[in-house]
């Protein structure tokens, strides 16, 4: 019978405690952090997440344009934007985190109202903002597709924030060839900036 020596015994523990570790370690840093574990959308988080992140890219103009609406695309279930006659311009945005304020129809479906308070409407045809301070509330229906909450409805127009408006007619603006065309932008601009 072989016996082992008690150095060499030690000598094999701490060998086979070390490629552990080191093994261990490989593996936590190969697991995704916890932000990856719970992806937007997931099931295992709040679906008024799904609707903040949606109202705020929205309020930013993720909606204004073709290449920034596929920053939406993970919060939604549509995949394309309708042309829009007209963009709402919102001041401020109120979305309730208190499950108590919503419509639940069941465990896998549920309505957020969100309250906008509205400064007004730019018409894209005219480039003409007309003025209309109120308050808009939209019931996001949110439901589960594929394990991820979703906003099915309603596909409403955008509805972005006055001071990202604002930047927008600029940035329109300095693009444009046409005098006439910078002319009324330079006008919707003014009347954008009144309105704060």
């Amino acid at each position: 019978m072989c016996e082992i020596h008690p150095v060499r015994r030690a000598y094999v523990l701490s060998s086979r405690l070390i490629h552990f570790l080191v093994a261990l370690a490989v593996l936590i840093l190969a697991v995704p952090s916890n932000a990856q574990l719970s992806p937007s959308g997931s099931m295992r988080r709040s679906p008024v997440e799904v609707v903040k992140r949606y109202v705020l890219l929205d309020q930013k103009g993720a909606r204004l344009d073709a290449p920034s609406f596929d920053t939406v695309i993970p919060y939604i279930d549509w995949k394309e934007e309708p042309a829009w006659g007209r963009v709402v311009v919102v001041q401020e945005t109120t979305v309730p985190e208190d499950y108590r304020k919503w419509e639940i129809l069941n465990n896998l479906e549920v309505i957020i109202p969100v309250t906008f308070h509205v400064r007004g409407a730019v018409y894209l045809e005219t480039a003409v903002f007309v003025p209309e301070d109120t308050t808009e509330e939209v019931r996001f229906h949110v439901k589960v597709v594929g394990n991820y909450w979703r906003i099915v409805s309603p596909v409403i127009p955008p509805h972005v924030g006055l001071k990202r408006m604002v930047s927008f007619a600029r940035e329109a603006e300095s693009h444009e060839q046409d005098e006439a065309q910078r002319v009324v932008l330079a006008a919707l601009i003014d009347s954008l900036r009144k309105a704060k």
